[in-house]
């Protein structure tokens, strides 16, 4: 089972929860949540930054809080931010898909 953290605004997330049985999400809306998130969870793989502008504050916060935070991902649209990975990808769904496929090969 692989835990992703989806940092976004929720009305876009809500439908991703029941997905995969593979892939369990947990929904952020913004820096306190997911940094709350974290706190609460220390099984999560992934973050999964779909917050547009505001994901270079999310993960400082993160980074901020968490000795070891799990890693970034971004869409392909997202613009970059340092530490993040980029999926080749903009659709929720299919990112999780990604995530999901690298963290299962390594």
């Amino acid at each position: 089972m692989i835990h992703v953290l989806l940092v976004g605004a929720p009305e876009r997330l809500s439908d991703l929860s029941a997905r995969s049985s593979s892939v369990e999400i947990l929904l952020a809306r913004d820096a306190d949540e997911a940094v709350d998130r974290l706190a609460r969870n220390r099984r999560i793989d992934a973050v999964l930054l779909l917050a547009g502008g505001e994901n270079a504050a999310i993960a400082a916060a993160i980074r901020e809080d968490c000795f070891a935070p799990p890693p970034f991902f971004l869409s392909d649209s997202a613009q970059d931010l340092p530490g993040a990975r980029r999926l080749p990808a903009d659709e929720p769904g299919h990112l999780l898909d990604l995530i999901a496929g690298e963290l299962q090969a390594d």
